[in-house]
């Protein structure tokens, strides 16, 4: 279950974390509203809280919080922006994951 709940936490940190910076985006690059930045800076505060909440070290959580981003990123690049992922990019996420996996879940002693 440990598994599973980091990785989901993971996954709703990156997603803050996203939206945090496209809502800027839109403002600054596609003509939005200015008050786009009120969302904007409480999804990126959602996102600092969140990886608060992990209980391993905070260097750790920033490492390994990266391969579950990557994912999370091309994810939105299709849903979103509507470009698909080339095999390349799912072979990197492949790598980022296999390295997630590694920082957060290896077997440690103290």
């Amino acid at each position: 279950m440990f598994i599973g709940k980091t990785i989901a936490l993971f996954c709703v940190t990156a997603l803050a974390e996203i939206i945090g910076c496209y809502l800027p985006y839109l403002w600054l690059r596609q003509g939005g509203s200015a008050w786009l930045l009120v969302p904007a800076a409480a999804s990126l505060t959602l996102f600092a809280w969140l990886l608060t909440l992990h209980p391993s070290a905070a260097g750790r959580v920033y490492a390994a919080y990266g391969g579950v981003y990557v994912t999370v990123a091309l994810g939105w690049l299709w849903g979103v922006d509507g470009v698909r992922p080339s095999f390349w990019d799912v072979v990197g996420v492949i790598v980022t994951l296999v390295g997630m996996g590694i920082i957060m879940f290896a077997p440690r002693h103290a």
